[in-house]
This record gives C-alpha cells, sequence and structure tokens, in this order.
C-alpha cells in the first residue's frame, strides 16, 4: 500500500497564502488552477512543520509534518469558500485558541465579556463581535470556550446569546468543561434552530493552547465533527469522537479528576520528602525516572519547590472540574473516596484565597495542613 503523508503548514503561491487540508501520497503533487506548487514529496515528507509565521517566506525548501492543518483559502476562482469562524471566551486558552486559528488565515470574530480581551486579536487581524448573537449569525461555524456551566449557559442561551444568531448549516462547538446535563441542554437548543452541535472539552492548558496541542475529547454531529478537524487540527495535536453529546464532557472529567488527584499526592510527596531531609530536586529526579513519571510532575515540580505557581489552569477551575466529576460518579453510581478527598482540599485552598493560582499551588495548601 503506497504510504499517504498529512501536510500541516502554510505555503504561498504568487505571494497569496494557499489552503491546503488534504491527504496526498509520497509521490504526487500539489496543483493549484495557478499551476503546480509542489512538484512531488518522494524525497522527505517527513520533515518539521513551517509555521505561519514564516509562510511568507517559504521557499522549495518548505518543511512538513504528517498531522493535518488548514491555512488561508486560495482566492483563485472556483476553489472552495473556507468558513468563517466565531470564537466566544477569551482567557487563557480561548485567547490562545483564538489567535492559532487566526495564524492559520481563517476569518475569525472574537467576543468576549470584558471587550477590552478582544483587542490584541483585534490588532492581529481579527474581528470583533458585539455580541454572542451577532457572532454566531456572522460565521459559519463558533466554538466557545468559557469557564463553568453557568457561564456556558448564559452565552449559548441568555439574552443575546449564541443560539440565537443559528440557524440550518451552521455549526456551534463547545470547547469548555462543563457536566453531561449542560452539554445536552445545549446540544438540545442549538439543534432547535436547525444548527449542528459539538461538543469539545480539550485536555491541555496553557502551553499545549499556545503551541496548538491540545487534545479534543468530542461528541455530538459526526458531520460537524468532519466540517471543524481542520480547524481543531489547528488548535490540536490529536482528537477524539466518542458518540453522543454528553461522552466528551464525561472524559474531560474523568481526565481532570486524575489530574486533580495526581497533583495533590505529587504536593503531598515533595513536602514529605523535605520534612525527612530529602532535597525536593532531587525526589522530582527520581520521581521522572521512574514507573510514575509523568510531563506534569516534570513540568511544575522546579516552579513549586521554588514556591512559584504561574497560572496555567487556574485552582479555582480544577476544583470545579473535581466537583463535577464527583456529581457524575454519584450519578452512575461510581464510590470515588479519594477524589473527594482531594476535592475537599482544593476547596479549602480556594476559599483561602489560592483559586487564581495554577493548581500546583495545592501544595501550599498542605503547607498549612502540616503546620498546623
Amino acid at each position: 500500500m503506497e504510504a499517504v503523508a498529512m501536510a500541516k503548514g502554510v505555503l504561498t503561491m504568487a505571494h497569496k497564502p494557499l489552503l491546503l487540508n488534504c491527504l496526498f501520497s509520497r509521490s504526487s503533487s500539489i496543483t493549484s488552477k495557478s499551476g503546480v506548487i509542489f512538484p512531488g514529496l518522494q524525497h522527505g515528507y517527513r520533515r518539521s512543520f513551517v509555521s505561519t509565521s514564516d509562510a511568507t517566506s517559504a521557499r522549495s525548501g518548505t518543511a512538513w509534518s504528517k498531522r493535518s492543518f488548514v491555512v488561508r483559502a486560495s482566492s483563485a476562482a472556483g476553489e472552495e469558500k473556507q468558513p468563517s469562524i466565531g470564537f466566544l471566551g477569551l482567557g487563557i486558552m480561548g485567547t490562545a485558541m483564538a489567535r492559532n486559528l487566526v495564524k492559520a488565515g481563517y476569518e475569525v470574530t472574537v467576543w468576549n465579556r470584558s471587550i477590552s480581551k478582544c483587542d490584541a486579536l483585534v490588532s492581529e487581524g481579527a474581528k470583533r463581535g458585539e455580541t454572542p448573537e451577532q457572532t454566531t449569525a456572522a460565521c459559519d461555524i463558533t466554538f466557545a470556550m468559557l469557564a463553568d456551566p453557568a457561564g456556558a449557559m448564559e452565552v449559548a442561551c441568555g439574552p443575546q446569546g449564541a443560539v440565537k444568531g443559528l440557524s440550518a448549516g451552521k455549526g456551534y462547538v463547545d470547547v469548555s468543561t462543563v457536566d453531561d446535563e449542560t452539554a445536552k441542554a445545549i446540544s438540545d437548543a442549538v439543534r432547535k434552530t436547525g444548527a449542528e452541535f459539538l461538543e469539545a472539552p480539550v485536555s491541555g492548558s496553557k502551553k499545549p493552547a499556545v503551541d496548538g496541542t491540545l487534545i479534543f475529547l468530542t461528541a455530538g454531529d459526526k458531520s460537524l465533527f468532519e466540517r471543524a478537524s481542520p480547524m481543531l487540527d489547528v488548535m490540536g495535536k490529536s482528537k477524539f469522537y466518542l458518540g453522543d453529546v454528553g461522552n466528551g464532557a464525561a472524559m474531560k472529567l474523568v481526565v481532570n479528576m486524575v489530574m486533580g488527584s495526581m497533583m495533590a499526592s505529587f504536593s503531598e510527596g515533595l513536602l514529605l520528602g523535605a520534612k525527612a531531609g530529602l532535597d525536593p530536586k532531587t525526589v522530582i529526579e527520581v520521581i521522572g525516572q521512574g514507573a510514575i513519571s509523568a510531563p506534569m510532575f516534570a513540568m511544575k515540580g522546579p516552579s513549586m519547590v521554588e514556591g512559584q505557581y504561574p497560572t496555567a489552569f487556574p485552582l479555582k477551575h480544577q476544583q470545579k472540574d473535581l466537583r463535577l466529576a464527583l456529581e457524575l460518579a454519584n450519578k452512575v453510581g461510581q464510590p470515588s473516596p479519594i477524589a473527594a478527598a482531594v476535592n475537599d482540599l482544593y476547596a479549602r485552598a480556594t476559599k483561602n484565597g489560592l483559586g487564581d493560582e495554577d493548581f500546583s499551588a495545592i501544595i501550599e495548601a498542605l503547607k498549612v495542613n502540616v503546620k498546623a
């Protein structure tokens, strides 16, 4: 069977960005109505990704990766028009995700409750949406990244909400972390308009959002999953289609329940090691070389030892996800005593003013307990 490669990057032809979203064989050529762009890839399609910022200087050495992607559509006559994109919610995650779509050449309209948060992206080429309703009315596919279930419901279904601007042929992709009931309620409201719905909560925090290496946990309308896949590929490194609405939310809550518990246990280990006279940096190194090694420990550990917690995933959001996971566990009848204990710890930490710190600041709550 002939090997097949998938390109991700931005190419230029006659000073115009070109959209590529296709599989091609190692021996194939890529052409457009204006002629051959790449006359064959038999010599090294396994090269690295060329970023959008370097696109205008792409030459014969243009780099490639096997990940799929979408960039700006060619203006050549007859080319399929790329979808216009809306993005609602510009927090830590939403800003980075929307920026990657802008960099990839999409026409993006952004909206946020605090209007000033739109300014940077507007200066980079995005349009400003006046309301969620106006944004969805103007766009083919709209993404929403809100902080919690209440925010997701309000933006989707409240006054001037996103649902009011939807109609047949449009799509609404909610990438917020919510419970399954909220996901289903938003899905029902969206589908009543004739539009399609996809829940797509993400695994990953600030750096993966910036780097475009998030993991999307999707469920809902399969046709919208297929339509939105090029955009998901710009923002992430992988995506899972999990079937019916609610499954994406459940998967995300399972992942974040485990993550919160891991961070609390790691924090306990660092403190116990220090109390026993061990160098915390050596504790991190030893953990990193064994079976319990985890990228999260290697990334967060050094700054935790220094008492620094630059916010990538706010502690209050980790506590919210633990709470939602426990609600799911209660609903399906699964005892989760470890998650319950960890949730209590995060809840106390939030109450004591650590909510806006990175969730790795949970170690500070344990320090208080040790002193007590």
